[in-house]
């Protein structure tokens, strides 16, 4: 496994301290080449931690560009100033995206300036995870440039001389170094006052006022979010990546020797008609194991020879935490030439070595003096580094979330559930929690008092509607389903489905030691199918040795253009393997094909239920439809949009591009774009259009009048640049169709990534809302056009909520009409017999754009376009 879906696996937090061994195995000794302590490798130089804003662990390769001189003097960590991101917000622009203010999509959208809410559905009673952020009467934030001359670099001398002036200023503010954040207005606009150093300089200090910023200001906003971290810290939380955890309270699961801390995300808005404080739950995983641990046990594992691939291949894209100061790093490459007893230079020109650095600085104690060291990439500039490689050590390294055993464990899955998957009532408790720990800490109280500032001690109360469920269509027959279970898998079954794509000519492979699983397959495909109308001949059989290069061979010889389907018993989840057989069978002999583990068909409770799954599967690839929802809009296309990305060095992103091809949205379209490492946002799409308008006319005859997008996989600080760059190349491709075709467009954002939950209020209980809730009021944002769908039911846990926003639309759909529509194709997806989070088209786009780049890493063979050959 490797990519986003490894780090999604793993990539997840903490762990225990444990002892390191203090002689390292043969691995490490022979792998590093025999130095002095305090002497550098002669070939490459190694990477040096910062000594100056960022903690400790950070560093730069010799000869890149490193910590300005002016600022050789560091900063202790903790002194940092707590408005250093909005000041970069405001002077360089970096921050300006913060959860997208200031972008009004809106106001472009005549039908919607007035009112987005739909009005269809039943009524019902919500609390939603926000309290209402209140402030004193005509409260503002007064934001003064701080100059000095002579000019002063570092910005610990900058603060210190103007808290010379505290009687001035006032005890309460927040200060960067160059902009100063008070909740009063000084006496004159510009004041001037001197200050002297140690060195009995003096020097001048100019106090301008800049701007007055009402409440509602996208500056304030952040304001409130810098102050609210502020306030997270004073209650012991420890930061770790986004999110605050609290490590005094820890959930022991000693079974697994893993530990969990709770803690809570947080956000700051301004939503329809109040500024409000979002917060939810949030777990971190925490595994007693460093990556050296992790390492020595590799070592013992495979042969020797392999031991530095097999660790690259292991470690590469995995999350480490470091504890000494508590911040999460993605390992990008393992520097085999360095070890802790290289030295580097540190701001103020002097050498140091990392053993000596870590004692000194962290009192760590680094035992294995011949470990390699690990890489990780900096991608932003965070204080006065310059973006450039972090060197981390092993040894202080703990790997972060699960691995796939743990996963594949249902007892670890079952244990940390109980703590971390909680249910609505016990959920809001904790939620509630938060605003208790403000509401309790004098200190945390006296800082809001001096701000003017205050929470409500109360959930947000909200009214939702329920919309009418969906009716099932399945070759004539119309289904009602039980919406709480979101499965209508009972009452299909039995019934033919909409078109069933024959099996008159296809191949089952397996291995020798699978040949009762894939006879029993065999028997049962024959049981299920006549039941859904597909008819279907004797499979021809191969065995084959359990190689990749036999199951290549066999493909090879005997899959031919009339092959209908190709089947593969597999005996492993070996991902070599499985990525063969895609590949060859999407590009080079383009024939749709199902890979299922023989582990799977060998159960025989299950048996029946994965043969009628499996037949369900293989007709979808081939082109036949299963079921279908009523559809009132005619003429309508709608596409979905995702991409994938690949965080191996040299992998590239994958966008997927999904469109309908009919009227009841049963059978899509499908084309990939490959682009540049990282990439979110697409640039072929005007090309994907095109080639799907060409299909819709050859099945319809006629061209759409109406194109609407969902385009997933969108984060925060992108939707200018979406609306921006994206829009246009829709709009340019259909200009480009002809003169007299003017379709209308709609495109919306879909965003499953939310903290937003809603609880239902029954019988004075917490509950899930059920499938078909719409919120379109009081938590959304009064410059967009959005709205939440909860489209699924949960058996545990907490139901999560999808958002759309709709960016851009001609179609002056009512907002109904947009919002049924979008719950009607969260039915749409074949490959679950039920309703799902986000409407099909996106998923599909989500296989798609993961499939190509897990396995192919190309895009496939254009003959396959109009199957759904990646589910």
């Amino acid at each position: 496994m490797t990519g986003r879906a490894r780090a999604r696996a793993r990539g997840r937090p903490p762990a225990q301290e444990t002892a390191t061994p203090t002689v390292g195995p043969a691995f490490v000794q022979q792998a590093l080449p025999s130095q002095p302590p305090g002497q550098r490798h002669p070939q490459q130089p190694c990477v040096a931690p910062s000594v100056s804003e960022e903690p400790v662990g950070r560093g730069r390769q010799r000869g890149r560009q490193s910590v300005p001189q002016s600022q050789s003097v560091g900063r202790p960590e903790g002194q940092k100033g707590i408005f250093q991101e909005l000041s970069l917000a405001d002077r360089g622009g970096r921050r300006r995206d913060f959860h997208d203010l200031g972008i009004n999509t809106r106001q472009a959208i005549e039908h919607v300036q007035e009112s987005k809410t739909g009005s269809s559905g039943t009524i019902i009673k919500l609390t939603a995870n926000y309290f209402r952020l209140t402030s004193r009467p005509q409260w503002a934030l007064y934001q003064y440039h701080v100059g000095y001359s002579p000019e002063m670099e570092a910005r610990r001398l900058r603060s210190a001389l103007l808290f010379q002036h505290e009687e001035l200023i006032g005890k309460t503010h927040a200060f960067d170094g160059s902009i100063l954040f008070l909740p009063k207005k000084l006496g004159n606009k510009v004041t001037e006052v001197f200050s002297r150093t140690r060195n009995g300089e003096d020097v001048k200090i100019t106090i301008t006022l800049t701007n007055e910023l009402p409440p509602t200001s996208p500056t304030c906003l952040q304001f409130y979010n810098i102050i609210f971290r502020r306030l997270l810290k004073m209650l012991n939380l420890q930061q770790i990546g986004r999110n605050y955890y609290n490590p005094s309270d820890p959930i022991n699961i000693p079974s697994h020797r893993l530990m969990v801390w709770p803690g809570f995300t947080s956000s700051i808005l301004q939503y329809e008609e109040n500024i409000m404080l979002c917060t939810d739950v949030s777990y971190k995983v925490l595994r007693s194991e460093t990556v050296l641990d992790f390492m020595y046990s590799l070592y013992y594992q495979v042969e020797e020879q392999r031991f530095r691939d097999a660790c690259a291949k292991e470690l590469i894209g995995l999350i480490v935490l470091t504890k000494y100061n508590n911040r999460t790093y993605r390992i990008d490459d393992i520097d085999w030439d360095a070890n802790p007893q290289c030295t580097f230079r540190k701001a103020d020109g002097s050498e140091i070595s990392y053993v000596d650095y870590y004692k000194s600085q962290y009192n760590q104690e680094i035992t294995d003096l011949n470990q390699p060291v690990l890489i990780s990439q900096t991608k932003r500039r965070r204080g006065n580094l310059m973006p450039g490689p972090v060197v981390l050590i092993p040894e202080l390294c703990f790997l972060t979330g699960l691995t796939e055993k743990m996963r594949n464990d249902f007892n670890v899955m079952k244990d940390l559930s109980v703590h971390t998957r909680l249910p609505p009532e016990q959920r809001q408790c904790q939620i509630r929690r938060l605003i208790d720990y403000i509401r309790k800490d004098d200190n945390v109280q006296k800082e809001l008092r001096n701000w003017g500032l205050s929470f409500d001690s109360n959930l947000l109360s909200l009214k939702g509607r329920v919309v009418q469920g969906e009716k099932i269509f399945q070759s004539g027959s119309m289904f009602d389903y039980n919406a709480q279970f979101g499965d209508w898998s009972k009452e299909t079954r039995g019934v033919p489905l909409i078109c069933a794509k024959p099996l008159d000519n296809w191949l089952l492979i397996y291995t020798r030691r699978n040949f009762d699983a894939a006879n029993t397959l065999l028997q049962n495909l024959f049981k299920v199918t006549p039941a859904m109308g597909i008819r279907i001949n004797k499979a021809t059989v191969i065995e084959v040795d359990d190689r990749t290069e036999a199951y290549l061979r066999v493909l090879q010889q005997n899959v031919t253009p009339d092959t209908n389907i190709v089947f593969c018993v597999l005996s492993s989840s070996r991902k070599d393997k499985y990525d063969a057989i895609k590949k060859y069978l999407c590009t080079d002999c383009p024939i749709p094909s199902q890979c299922v583990l023989a582990r799977t068909l060998s159960k025989p409770q299950t048996a029946m239920a994965v043969s009628t799954k499996i037949a369900l599967q293989m007709n979808c690839k081939m082109g036949g439809e299963l079921w279908s929802v009523e559809i009132p809009l005619k003429q309508v296309m709608v596409v979905g949009i995702d991409c994938y990305h690949d965080n191996l060095a040299g992998k590239q992103s994958i966008a997927g591009f999904v469109a309908s091809l009919n009227q009841t949205m049963t059978r899509w379209f499908s084309r990939c774009v490959v682009q540049g490492r990282g990439q979110e946002l697409v640039d072929g799409l005007k090309v994907c259009l095109q080639s799907a308008l060409r299909e819709w006319f050859k099945w319809n005859k006629y061209l759409p009048s109406r194109i609407i997008v969902y385009r997933d996989g969108v984060g925060d600080g992108q939707l200018n640049t979406l609306v921006n760059y994206e829009v246009p190349q829709f709009l340019d491709c259909l200009k480009s169709v002809g003169k007299e075709y003017s379709p209308r467009l709609t495109v919306i954002i879909v965003k499953k990534r939310v903290n937003a939950r809603f609880f239902a209020q029954s019988g004075g209980e917490f509950k899930n809302p059920p499938p078909g809730t719409i919120v379109d009021v009081e938590v959304t944002r009064p410059e967009w056009y959005d709205f939440f769908i909860v489209s699924q039911s949960v058996k545990s846990g907490c139901v999560a909520p999808t958002h759309y926003n709709v960016i851009y639309d001609t179609s002056k759909l009512k907002p109904d009409h947009v919002q049924r529509l979008t719950y009607k194709l969260c039915h749409m997806y074949y490959n679950w017999s039920g309703v799902i989070r986000v409407p099909a088209p996106c998923q599909y786009a989500h296989k798609l754009a993961f499939l190509v780049g897990q396995s192919i890493h190309k895009e496939p063979n254009l003959l396959l376009s109009d199957k759904l050959y990646y589910l």
